[in-house]
């Protein structure tokens, strides 16, 4: 669905640190087009505001005490599975990446990333798309490469193969962790071609997110 224009996207702060939420409350709240909505200290503060507020956007960290990120959104994903939540992490090792794919994220980034990188992420976030640093998807992809492939991989292979050239390219840059518009970039066409080409691969194969797309892709 194509953002509507000139939308303020809402965007709730899970984060432990008070220096790094009032940064990022700050950030968010400073910049054309964004609000905070909240920023919660711990998983059981967001948990009792979040699923009424309703944002567009969750950025929360991973390590946090009491609660860990991953399973504040577990939780947040059994009463608002549509929620979009982008994690912010110091980690960028496979586990803790992957137990967040597996707990319901839906993009990854590290807390050094630039703020106009940060915020070109949420952007995509709420444009259905799944952002991840370079790092966290190099990560990710190399984890799943590592595993020991079922014997099932022979419907990956057909699926990825109805796609067409142009498709495939598009897919292999989404799992080596590129954002819509360096894509576009690299195979000079339009951003808004660009999620054209995804909303077609995502038909084709049957799934909903950039890691699903990466999975069936490395399992082809």
């Amino acid at each position: 669905m194509k953002r509507k224009v000139n939308k303020t996207i809402q965007v709730a702060l899970v984060e432990d640190d008070a220096g790094v939420r009032a940064n990022l409350t700050r950030m968010i709240d400073s910049a054309p087009g964004f609000h905070c909505t909240g920023a919660y200290a711990d998983g059981l503060a967001a948990l009792k505001s979040i699923p009424a507020n309703r944002p567009d956007v969750v950025l929360m960290d991973i390590n946090m005490p009491g609660m860990l990120g991953t399973e504040c959104v577990s939780r947040l994903k059994s009463v608002a599975p549509d929620l979009p939540v982008l994690m912010l992490t110091v980690y960028d090792d496979s586990e803790q990446v992957f137990k967040s794919l597996m707990a319901g994220a839906t993009g990854y980034l590290l807390k050094r990333t630039p703020k106009d990188k940060l915020l070109e992420a949420i952007r995509e976030i709420d444009d259905g798309g799944a952002p991840m640093s370079r790092q966290i998807a190099r990560r990710v992809v190399q984890f799943f490469q590592g595993m020991k492939k079922a014997p099932e991989t022979s419907a990956p292979a057909l699926e990825v193969g109805t796609l067409t050239e142009r498709e495939k390219q598009v897919l292999e840059l989404l799992a080596k962790g590129h954002a819509y518009k360096e894509i576009a970039d690299q195979m000079s066409i339009s951003f808004e071609t660009v999620r054209t080409y995804v909303r077609s691969i995502y038909e084709k194969l049957h799934v909903h997110s950039r890691t699903e797309a990466t999975l069936k892709f490395l399992g082809r």
